[in-house]
């Protein structure tokens, strides 16, 4: 019986991420987990914005195609429009690419042509969340880089603050995650920064009637117009997605939801909505609660759509295919 029950939970794993495991560097690249964990701490510790931007620069990836490095292509003659490219990605931190890349670029001189791109991103993404105060999770390996970069994927894929909370969970659920594993995955804003173009119409002009977004606690708006003030003259001008705590990752994102403290519009729908409300008010309780759910959900992400055997490659280096496509 036992037997029967594990059987039909390997049948539920997709056959690509069911080849994955933890161990898969072991023989082949032993020095992989050392040389990526000592890259993301000395990064992180000169750029502490690193944790939250190689986040958002995974989720991006995998929410698109699958977690497969596509979003590392740089757009060319024979690929000019490749993912990294599309207007919603335009915005990704540069020292997440070059932290990346940089780890590919050592791990070549150590074990050539072994180590995906796809990989490094997964386990560094885990150990930047471990390092700034979040949870641990296991990262299972063996990804292949993928052999196309499409930009035209991007915008059907993400979901964006502008979204009703219906198409936000359907865009989840295409992936098939619950709201649950939406709401888990969503607390990554409880690090890093948005820029100011992203919320300013929730304060500046918001309606003929006033000003700023009423949902937006009024301390919180007035800040927010200070910091912005010429946000349309310097457009890097930005603020902290969470105020109260913006460095560590914690449980402080959903409080400041509740309390009218989100800056994005989509803050608010997920403080507001019946659907999403009780989980959020749940987390903003329970941190432990937060963080079991937001690994199993992370765990979930790492090996969405991920490619293995021949229909990938170990890219040389991470922002070009090993072959020109033929014409």
């Amino acid at each position: 019986m036992a037997f029967a029950v594990i059987f039909l939970l390997f049948l539920s794993i997709p056959f690509s991420s069911a080849k994955l495991n933890p161990d898969y560097y072991n023989a082949t690249c032993p020095d992989f987990a050392r040389i990526v964990r000592e890259q993301v701490f000395t990064k992180q510790s000169t750029v502490p914005a690193t944790a939250a931007g190689v986040l958002r620069l995974f989720f991006h990836d995998c929410i698109t195609d699958g977690c497969d490095a596509s979003i590392f292509i740089s757009s060319n003659a024979y690929n000019p429009h490749a993912e990294r490219d599309a207007d919603m990605n335009l915005s990704l931190s540069g020292d997440a690419f070059d932290l990346v890349i940089k780890i590919k670029n050592m791990l070549e001189l150590t074990c050539p042509g072994v180590v995906s791109c796809s990989d490094i991103i997964a386990q560094a993404t885990r150990d930047l969340v471990k390092i700034v105060g979040g949870p641990y999770f296991p990262v299972r390996l063996g990804r292949k880089d993928s052999l196309e970069s499409d930009a035209s994927k991007v915008a059907a894929s993400l979901p964006t603050q502008y979204m009703t909370m219906d198409d936000i969970i359907n865009r989840f659920a295409a992936r098939k995650f619950t709201v649950r594993e939406m709401v888990a995955l969503t607390g990554a804003h409880t690090i890093g920064f948005t820029h100011c173009k992203e919320f300013a119409n929730r304060i500046f002009n918001f309606s003929p009637t006033s000003q700023v977004d009423p949902t937006l606690h009024p301390k919180f708006a007035e800040g927010l117009r200070h910091v912005c003030a010429n946000y349309t003259k310097d457009l890097s001008m930005s603020a902290f997605n969470d105020p109260r705590s913006p460095s560590k990752f914690d449980n402080a994102y959903f409080g400041n939801v509740l309390k009218g403290l989100g800056l994005l519009r989509s803050d608010y729908l997920l403080g507001s909505d019946p659907r999403t409300r009780p989980i959020v008010e749940e987390y903003s309780r329970n941190e432990q609660a937060f963080f079991g759910d937001f690994s199993k959900a992370m765990e979930k992400l790492a090996v969405l759509g991920v490619k293995t055997g021949n229909a990938g490659e170990i890219r040389s280096r991470c922002d070009q295919f090993n072959h020109i496509p033929s014409a």
